[in-house]
């Protein structure tokens, strides 16, 4: 198997040849979204833009919409920021959510065609290495969505760091990896409590490895991307 890590503000070229991608966003796309879940979400629909989810909520009149700007801000018009603290306190059994974000969700609409697809988290990093195991692809591909001019990224990093040191059946130490989303420059801004669109909450929650058995498959339905729950078989 071939393991490529690939940074979102870095990539250039377009066409690629993956049999499968994982797009990584700890902070907070796809932490939220696992959150989601875990609260009863019976689908996520990942958008580009407010406009998007403006067109898709007219299909879908009961979802739920979650969104956050560049910096993590939450979307004007939206129901909730991107915010996992937020998402776990509400009973969404059996409701559709869409999201838009700046990072994680760009990253699965960047590589809508690849043949899998899936969205990561450290809370369901583990699940999603089984799911990858399972396919067996011969290249896979890295996508971590956290580093801009300001912020290194290391939580997606150390995500990926997982997901490739399991593939190679090398050790995971969890704790460390939890470590390192508190220590990276986004995480940092969380713990400083100065703004009240990041909450420490979110990043303890964001921080604990594998606290879902789940992974979240995407795939092309009916209006566009769409994430799922793939519970793991035992």
């Amino acid at each position: 198997m071939q393991i490529f890590r690939v940074a979102l503000n870095r990539l250039v070229q377009e066409s690629h040849d993956f049999d499968a991608v994982v797009a990584i966003d700890v902070l907070r796309s796809f932490s939220t979204a696992a959150y989601a879940f875990a609260a009863g979400a019976s689908e996520i629909h990942p958008v580009g833009t407010a406009a998007e989810a403006e067109l898709l909520l007219d299909l879908l009149p009961d979802a739920l919409t979650v969104g956050a700007l560049p910096g993590g801000r939450p979307m004007p018009g939206f129901d909730l920021g991107n915010s996992p603290a937020r998402v776990r306190e509400l009973n969404l059994r059996g409701r559709p959510v869409i999201l838009s974000t700046a990072a994680g969700v760009q990253a699965l609409l960047r590589f809508r065609s690849a043949p899998r697809l899936f969205a990561a988290s450290l809370v369901c990093a583990g699940a999603t290495l089984r799911a990858l195991r399972a396919a067996a692809p011969k290249r896979v591909a890295l996508i971590t969505t956290g580093e801009w001019i300001d912020r290194d990224g290391d939580e997606d990093i150390a995500c990926a760091d997982y997901l490739a040191a399991g593939l190679q059946g090398e050790r995971i130490d969890g704790d460390a990896l939890a470590r390192r989303v508190r220590d990276s420059d986004f995480g940092r801004r969380f713990i400083a409590g100065n703004d009240p669109a990041l909450p420490l909450a979110d990043l303890d929650l964001c921080a604990q490895v594998d606290r879902f058995d789940f992974a979240m498959p995407v795939t092309r339905g009916h209006h566009g991307l769409v994430m799922r729950v793939a519970p793991e078989r035992r």
